[in-house]
């Protein structure tokens, strides 16, 4: 290999100037409000936590439309980042990955991929009824996680926050 390669860790010191990222967050629910929302609290504290910058929390109802137009318009406005909470599952009614897969350029399937397998060591086997995903659109990103606050603080405490800087850097390199 040439002397010039940069590796993973190479690549995360220079993503580390790469400053906060502007999110928004998305509950998709037909139970939860935005008073017993969770997981989506949770998402906005450990990101904001991290020096990221919330642009939007909203709880919406397992509804493609709505779903699809609340992405775009978080898009629209800016966000970096946009998480969607919940409407993961293999029931009918679960639709925010469907929905969100339209708007991707670029599928992270290792996103998944190490989703459920960490999930696993929490919950055995049920790990592959988890559909968590993740992809880029012009140069943002849209993560897909299940509804409750183990699945929220696995994926942004193992995977996300340890990784924010790096996928930006990547994506505006």
């Amino acid at each position: 290999m040439g002397g010039s390669a940069l590796g993973s860790h190479d690549h995360k010191e220079k993503a580390a100037d790469i400053g906060p990222i502007r999110f928004g967050m998305i509950t998709v629910s037909d139970t939860r409000t935005a008073e017993n929302d969770e997981s989506g609290k949770l998402a906005v504290s450990l990101l904001e936590g991290a020096g990221n910058i919330r642009q939007g929390h909203v709880v919406i109802p397992n509804d493609a439309a709505r779903i699809e137009e609340t992405v775009r318009g978080l898009l629209s406005e800016g966000c970096d980042l946009v998480i969607t909470s919940g409407g993961t599952g293999i029931g009918r009614k679960d639709l925010s990955i469907d929905t969100c897969r339209k708007f991707f350029q670029k599928e992270l399937q290792g996103f998944g991929e190490l989703f459920r397998l960490l999930s696993y060591d929490q919950i055995s086997s049920a790990a592959m009824m988890s559909r968590a995903a993740a992809g880029t659109v012009d140069g943002r990103i849209i993560v897909c996680l299940p509804g409750s606050a183990a699945a929220v603080r696995l994926a942004l405490e193992k995977l996300l926050l340890p990784e924010l800087q790096h996928l930006f850097w990547e994506l505006r390199r």
